[in-house]
């Protein structure tokens, strides 16, 4: 995904795992994969939010270069306009073409029921 790689684990107390920087932030995210088999449901997702259309596809973009296809999606993203592969063991990474708060499409609250407590 074009994310600096900062480090990777391998049987580090019982798991692997790789430490990514992030654009623009002093902060860093980790990847952590189990060592032994665990259930999968589809819901579990990570959600990647990016400023627009434009940013999303250069992300998925090496993805496409892999030959990896996206899947099938939650109703919610298929209407927001972001588009989900499924990783090596089996769990949803979405890509959004927005930034949850700041440019939403109207459509993302119009199902169910949403609270937006103050900070």
């Amino acid at each position: 995904m074009g994310l600096p790689l900062y480090e990777t684990f391998g049987e580090s107390y019982g798991s692997n795992g790789a430490i990514f920087g992030l654009p623009s932030s002093p902060l860093t995210m980790e990847i952590v994969e189990a060592v032994d088999a665990v259930a999968v449901d589809r819901h579990e997702q990570l959600c990647l939010y990016f400023p627009d259309r434009q940013a999303q596809q250069a992300a998925v973009a090496r993805l496409r270069l892999e030959g990896l296809q996206p899947v099938e999606q939650d109703p919610y993203w298929e209407t927001t306009g972001a588009v989900t592969y499924r990783d090596p063991d089996g769990r949803e990474v979405v890509f959004a073409p927005f930034v949850y708060g700041v440019n939403e499409p109207g459509e993302s609250s119009m199902s169910g029921q949403h609270e937006f407590p103050s900070a």
